[in-house]
């Protein structure tokens, strides 16, 4: 069975013909309607975009088969999930959060660090989240200085250690595996 990425939450009813608010977590939120029918993540149950539009920070849909508003209550909650394989392919030094996380992560000399937790962004670009085997979690900025390597077949990202870390160590934003694309920083800017 493939990987399942989570790319949509299911918000409230919108109104009484049976609309909802749609949380995307895709770069490009109108993507959900390329994917075809999404899905629980336990496949159970699966769901047909009929409408969708722009509201202020989320999308207001209409599923096939929904047509109450009781019924679209109902939905509130519910992840919708896709396979893996399609979501559209990425670039050179690009990587959907999915992909990144769970990776094991090690120094330059090959020793190892922990884990990928997370990437975030709150504003001044990308971060990866480390756990170490030990301590407090480590959030460094993902750029060509810091992780010099991402090894998705060998499962791993290289971490060039900076000599001083500032900032929160506690990690207390939550990851959400969101198949967002982060793309690494190079020096001087995006090439």
């Amino acid at each position: 069975m493939s990987a399942l990425v989570c790319v949509a939450r299911i918000g409230a009813a919108h109104g009484v013909r049976g609309a909802v608010k749609l949380w995307t977590f895709t770069e490009d939120p109108f993507a959900v309607r390329r994917y075809g029918p999404l899905s629980t993540k336990d496949g159970r149950r699966q769901f047909e975009i009929a409408q969708v539009r722009e509201a202020k920070d989320h999308l207001v849909a209409t599923f096939k088969g929904v047509a109450t508003r009781d019924e679209a209550e109902r939905l509130n909650g519910i992840e919708l999930y896709v396979p893996r394989e399609k979501l559209p392919a990425t670039d050179e030094d690009e990587y959907y959060h999915t992909d990144l996380i769970g990776l094991a992560a090690v120094t330059t000399d090959g020793d190892a660090l922990g884990r990928v937790l997370a990437i975030h962004n709150f504003g001044g670009g990308d971060i990866i989240e480390i756990a170490p085997l030990k301590g407090p979690t480590m959030l460094l900025p993902f750029s060509n200085a810091v992780v010099p390597e991402v090894d998705l077949k060998g499962g791993r990202v290289v971490i060039a250690l900076p000599q001083e870390i500032e900032g929160d160590d506690e990690g207390d934003a939550p990851s959400t595996g969101r198949p967002r694309l982060v793309r690494k920083a190079h020096e001087g800017g995006d090439p």
